[in-house]
C-alpha cells in the first residue's frame, strides 16, 4: 500500500508517518521502481501502537523502548510495567502542575471586572509583574 493508504487506515498524517520513519520508530518502507514507498501489515499494526502510545502522552523515546521491547517476545515484561510506572509519575508530577496553572488562571480571572479599557485591565497588570510558575521545558511546545 502507499503512504496515502497508510494514513487512511491509522489515520495518521504523511507528514507524520514520514517523521516517525525518519526518527526510527517506524521501519522504513520498500521503494518501488517509481521511487514510492510501499508499506505493508507490519507498518499498518506498528504505527497504530506508536499512535496508541502516543494517545497516552508517551515520549518518543518510551514509545521506542516499549517497541524494542515487542521485537524481543522472548523479554519478560517487567521492562513494559516500568516504562508504564515511570510514566504514571510524569503524569502525576504534570496534573499537580496543571492544577497549579489552574489556581493561578483562576486568580487573573477574578482581576478584572469587564469595565474600562485594556490599559486598566487587572489581568493585563497581573500577568505583566507576576512571578511565573516553573515550567516543565518538556511540555514546551
Amino acid at each position: 500500500m502507499k503512504i496515502g493508504e497508510l494514513a487512511s487506515q491509522t489515520l495518521c498524517p504523511t507528514e507524520t508517518i514520514r517523521y516517525y520513519e525518519k526518527i526510527g520508530l517506524l521501519p522504513e518502507a520498500y521503494r518501488d521502481s517509481n521511487n514510492y514507498r510501499q508499506y505493508h501489515e507490519v507498518h499498518v499494526e506498528r504505527l497504530r501502537f506508536i499512535r496508541n502510545c502516543r494517545s497516552l502522552d508517551m515520549t518518543h523515546e518510551e514509545i521506542r523502548n516499549l517497541l524494542a521491547i515487542m521485537d524481543a517476545p522472548q523479554q519478560t515484561c517487567e521492562p513494559v510495567t516500568d516504562i508504564i510506572a515511570t510514566h504514571l509519575q510524569h503524569v502525576d508530577i504534570r496534573i499537580k502542575e496543571l492544577q497549579q496553572l489552574r489556581q493561578q488562571l483562576q486568580q487573573l480571572q477574578h482581576a478584572c471586572a469587564h469595565e474600562g479599557t485594556a490599559e486598566d485591565c487587572g489581568i493585563l497588570d497581573r500577568i505583566s509583574n507576576m512571578t511565573p510558575l516553573p515550567v516543565n521545558e518538556t511540555h514546551l511546545g
